[in-house]
Order: structure tokens, then C-alpha cells, then sequence
């Protein structure tokens, strides 16, 4: 009889997972996904009503879930956060920020604000979980939440494009340094999703045909599009997946 091959599962149970920018979006849409997964999740955003709500519904359908108020600009109070509630098998880094404008009309203070969160807080926040697990001497799953636009450039985007080019770039280094042990980092790159911070664009009809013209597939993002990219990284069905990057983006970057 032929010998079939087992299919990887895509549970979480056991799992202990940390949801940045978590209070709305793709962050609780994350967080939810992991959390319906098995996974015991700390949410963690800076606006604690929000986490709040978040984390009753949640632990209404019987998840183990958790709040945690935290600023990844803030690098000792993410160092802090994550040797005192760690080690984490699963992080997912969804906080973000972009200030939109044509790059003649960048200023200091809007550069440094996106690269503190996007970067800085990126790099450090993932720093932090891949110390935790090394030195507790555990696997891990490190996700970064990037963007289509870290592969393709965006006008009046070259500030926000440049921090996820740049996370682009720490992630494949920091998965060719934890990769043997066994610590995986990825990254997944959204199109444009409809989310509360993205009110804005998709309340122009003109900026969401030219988004629609540039999407293959012929429609924007929800972030349900999102989930099942997550939990594919974070479980064992990716066992073999790190320093790379999964676009979900209907084919923006096909060009």
C-alpha cells in the first residue's frame, strides 16, 4: 500500500504569541487568527480602550488572550515588555505609521516619526522576542507585517517605502543568523486593505480606481486576506519558510 504523506498542521496549541499594532486592522485581524488557532495571544497596541474591547470579544469565544499597552517606539519599554511576559513562539509585528507627501516635501520630523515605528521599533521588537527565545533555547515564527510597497516604489511614498524596503532587508539578515536555531523570520506584504487607517484612501474614488488598475485580481484588500497568510507563517505547514516574503497584493508587483 502506498505510504501518503502527512499534511503540516496548521495548529497553534501550545503556542505563545505577541500581536503588535493589535487594537484594530490587520493587528486584531492577526491576533484573531492565531487566537482561533489555539494560540494563548497577548495583544499589544497603545490605545488601551481599544485593546480593551478587543480582548473582551475575544475571550467571549473562549480564546486565551491578553492586553498589553506598549509603544514599539519605545525601545526599553519593548525590552521590558518582552523578557517580563515572554518568551514568545510567535510574533507579529503589525504596528505602523505612514505620513504621506511628495518627497521634495518630506520633513525631519515626519521622516524620524515613520522610522521609529516602522523601523527602529521593528528591528528592536524583533530583537527582543529573538532573544527571548534563544535564550530560553526554543524554535520561533518572527513576523513582520511589511508592505507590497517594500518591492515596488509608490509616489509620494518614499519615506514609508524606504522604512519596509529597509525591513525587507533586516528580516532576510536576521533569518540567515537565527536560522540555525530554528528560529524562522518572514515577512508578509499587503496591497492596499481596508482598514480604520485607511479611511482616507479609500474615501478618493480616483485613488481607489488607479488601485484597482494596478491590483491583477480587480479588487482592494479586506483583512481577512491577511489571516490565513499569518497563520501559515506562524504554524508548522512554513517549517521550511524564513527570510522570505509573502505578497498579498493580487499582483501589484507581477509587472
Amino acid at each position: 500500500m502506498i505510504d501518503l504523506p502527512t499534511t503540516p498542521s496548521f495548529s497553534l496549541t501550545g503556542k505563545k504569541a505577541l500581536v503588535t499594532g493589535a487594537s484594530s486592522g490587520i493587528g486584531l485581524a492577526c491576533a484573531t487568527a492565531l487566537a482561533e488557532a489555539g494560540a494563548q495571544v497577548v495583544l499589544a497596541a497603545r490605545r488601551q480602550d481599544k485593546l480593551r474591547e478587543a480582548v473582551e470579544a475575544m475571550i467571549a469565544r473562549g480564546w486565551k488572550v491578553s492586553a498589553l499597552q506598549l509603544d514599539v517606539a519605545d525601545v526599553l519599554e519593548v525590552q521590558v515588555s518582552v523578557e517580563k511576559h515572554g518568551p514568545f513562539d510567535i510574533l507579529v509585528n503589525s504596528a505602523g505609521l505612514a505620513r504621506h507627501s511628495p518627497a521634495t516635501e518630506t520633513t525631519p520630523e515626519d521622516f524620524d516619526a515613520v522610522m521609529n515605528i516602522n523601523l527602529r521599533g521593528a528591528y528592536f521588537l524583533t530583537q527582543s522576542v529573538a532573544k527571548g527565545l534563544l535564550e530560553a533555547g526554543k524554535p520561533g515564527s518572527l513576523i513582520n507585517i511589511s508592505s507590497q510597497m517594500a518591492h515596488v516604489g509608490g509616489i509620494d511614498r518614499a519615506v514609508y517605502c524606504a522604512s519596509k524596503f529597509a525591513v525587507e532587508g533586516f528580516t532576510k539578515a536576521m533569518a540567515l543568523e537565527f536560522g540555525p536555531k530554528k528560529i524562522r523570520v518572514n515577512t508578509v506584504c499587503p496591497t492596499f486593505i481596508r482598514t480604520p487607517l485607511t479611511e482616507q484612501t479609500f474615501d478618493n474614488p480616483e485613488r481607489v480606481e488607479w488601485i484597482k488598475e494596478k491590483i491583477k485580481l480587480g479588487r482592494t484588500g479586506e483583512v481577512e486576506d491577511i489571516m490565513g497568510a499569518v497563520l501559515y507563517l506562524a504554524s508548522d505547514a512554513s517549517s521550511l519558510v524564513t527570510g522570505t516574503a509573502l505578497l498579498v497584493e493580487g499582483g501589484w508587483t507581477a509587472d
